[in-house]
């Protein structure tokens, strides 16, 4: 089976503001409909792509789709921080962590989605 990212819309993502989040399953449901395929089909799909990119960036450390944005792992230098409990210094060791970098698209339809909203 093969479909392209452009036919799958946001259209139908349920979001009721800023403290919902889009689900796995949402996402699975809109899969469905969009591509005429059962919402178990979709979600193994889903599952796939989350899979995927897991992987690759495990084993790559880079994934870059274009007008979406770039997925990179990055290493986090150590350094010391402070318990905002006890005002106690900590260490914290140093870690690798996943850091997203919005696409030129993305990053121009959140904005025009922001105006928008404004204007209201």
């Amino acid at each position: 089976m093969t479909f392209s990212i452009s036919q799958l819309t946001c259209d139908n993502f349920q979001s009721t503001g800023y403290n919902s989040a889009m689900t796995k399953i949402a996402i699975a449901q809109t899969v469905s409909g969009k591509l005429n395929i059962t919402q178990q089909e979709a979600k193994q799909v889903v599952q796939n792509v989350l899979d995927a990119i897991k992987d690759t960036l495990v084993e790559e450390s880079r994934i870059e789709l274009r007008n979406f944005g770039v997925l990179e792992v990055r290493e986090r230098a150590a350094r010391k921080a402070r318990n905002p409990r006890t005002g106690d210094t900590v260490q914290v060791e140093k870690k690798r962590v996943v850091v997203f970098k919005t696409g030129k698209a993305l990053e121009g339809a959140v904005q025009d989605k922001a105006k928008k909203s404004k204007r209201k």
